[in-house]
């Protein structure tokens, strides 16, 4: 039997990026994955979703290029063209975490992992048994090896509601991902960041589209100001949010004409209908099914639980990414890896305080913050000010042609130190580093504003909104 350092459950980005920490600091590293290395967010969440959106904003933009001049006719969707390049990517990614597993001497195993036992032998602490495809078709035997230390990565899974039927007509993001065509109309469970990208990139390319939101707003999680913003321009868009909606969850019927559902708003009862129905309530750990149930560590309200150094309450087990909750971001994923592995080899490191983790939406517009909405902050006991600018008065947006949004600035009166970030326009996505690089350092919103900012680009809407929380703003 094969004894490794670490072993990882998971070849998502918290995996993989966790077993190259660990080979740069020269311990054996195994990597054991069921699926497809890239987990979730290469194969079915960030990197496929964005291609998707991209050639739908790309087909909006030409549907309206006389706009700029340009005379276009027949512009046509070729959805099986898109669904073509959507893997051409994924596979080219996936390719390249392929190398580097070979290129940092990491031992992959494909199949699916279980811990078989635990123990102190003096040259492991627990044992994984990893049962490939073709192991169990041809009924070979488990391939068995020890761990001195195991980090879990092993993600997350769209959330399902409990009751609703089993048929083609609802589908869960990982399934509205294979469509072959565009719905003519789609009914969307969940306004929140999945929610609103599959709606935008659905409505781009030609989709009635409604959400269904059991919040007070779309996106709740963000600022006030960002969700109302988002769910103005979506009516714009004639995308139809609804919120405050009970769903009814007896009243969910589906058959090959489309399917149907029953809401309750306002105090009444509503019935909608649309080709498709789309589930998009959040995601939930995979915690069960690889044997943690045989080491010390704890499942709380579905989740691992780890403290900043991604120690779960068993001294050899690690957990990091979307199993232990919280933000379920490829990136904050990323980050704890390298901790669990740094915390294995007894460095200093943390966890990032969520306040400082960027989270981006790719809806169109993009949104964008990092740290506390206005609300939190007062909510803390901050006596904050406030700087807000619009993109329709940065050159570049107008020049791109998209000027809806703003920059949104949350810093202590006092002192300048910038508590949050909240952004909603073009590209924000793109600049929202500057940002977060800017609450790490615990620099004032005037530091950042008397930043010379480029011109003409986006990220001179930051200076000025910056400014403006000092009612300095110089282009508006």
């Amino acid at each position: 039997m094969d004894i490794y350092d670490i072993v990882i459950l998971g070849g998502g980005p918290g995996g993989y990026i966790a077993a190259i920490r660990a080979a740069q600091l020269g311990k054996r590293t195994a990597l054991v994955e069921r699926d497809k290395l890239g987990g979730t967010c290469l194969h079915k969440g960030c990197i496929p979703s964005k291609t998707l959106l991209r050639s739908a904003e790309l087909y909006e933009s030409m549907k309206r290029s006389e706009s700029f001049g340009i005379l276009t006719s027949d512009v046509a969707l070729d959805f099986g063209g898109v669904q073509a390049r959507k893997d051409a990517i994924v596979k080219q990614l996936q390719t390249g975490v392929q190398f580097l597993m070979k290129k940092n001497k990491i031992d992959v195993y494909e199949g699916t992992g279980v811990i078989a036992e635990t123990s102190s032998s003096g040259h492991y602490n627990g044992i994984i048994d990893i049962t490939s495809a073709e192991a169990v078709s041809t009924g070979m035997s488990s391939i068995r090896i020890g761990y001195r230390d195991l980090i879990v990565a092993t993600g997350s899974r769209p959330r399902r509601i409990a009751g609703l039927p089993t048929h083609e007509r609802i589908m869960t993001s990982d399934d509205a991902l294979e469509m072959t065509e565009v719905p003519s109309s789609v009914l969307i469970i969940g306004g929140g960041v999945i929610g609103v990208e599959w709606a935008s990139m659905l409505s781009d390319f030609g989709a009635q589209v409604t959400i269904v939101e059991a919040a007070d707003r779309i996106v709740p999680t963000e600022d006030a100001d960002v969700s109302r913003e988002l769910a103005r321009l979506f009516a714009k868009r004639r995308i139809k949010a609804l919120m405050g909606v009970r769903l009814l969850e007896a009243g969910v019927t589906a058959d090959d004409n489309g399917a149907t559902v029953q809401i309750e708003r306002n105090g009444r009862t509503e019935t909608l209908a649309a080709e498709r129905l789309l589930v998009s309530v959040g995601r939930t750990a995979n915690v069960e099914g690889f044997g943690l149930e045989r080491t010390a560590a704890r499942v709380e309200r579905g989740a691992i639980v780890v403290d900043r150094r991604m120690r779960t309450d068993d001294p050899h087990v690690y957990a990091i990414g979307d199993v232990i909750g919280g933000l379920q971001l490829a990136h904050v994923a990323s980050h704890e890896g390298v901790t669990a592995v740094e915390s294995i080899c007894g460095l200093d490191s943390h966890a990032p305080d969520p306040a400082s983790v960027p989270k981006c939406v790719y809806s169109r517009p993009e949104m964008a913050s990092v740290g506390l909405t206005e609300q939190a902050a007062i909510d803390k006991g901050y006596d904050i000010k406030v700087g807000k600018f619009s993109f329709k008065a940065i050159g570049k947006a107008l020049v791109l042609g998209e000027s809806d949004g703003f920059v949104k600035v949350v810093a202590e009166k006092a002192s300048g130190v910038i508590l949050g970030v909240h952004m909603i326009g073009p590209h924000v996505t793109d600049f929202i580093g500057e940002a977060a690089l800017a609450q790490l350092l615990e620099a004032t919103s005037m530091q950042v504003g008397r930043m010379i900012h480029p011109h003409p680009t986006l990220s001179e809407i930051i200076g000025e909104a910056m400014l403006g929380a000092d009612l300095q703003a110089l282009g508006g």
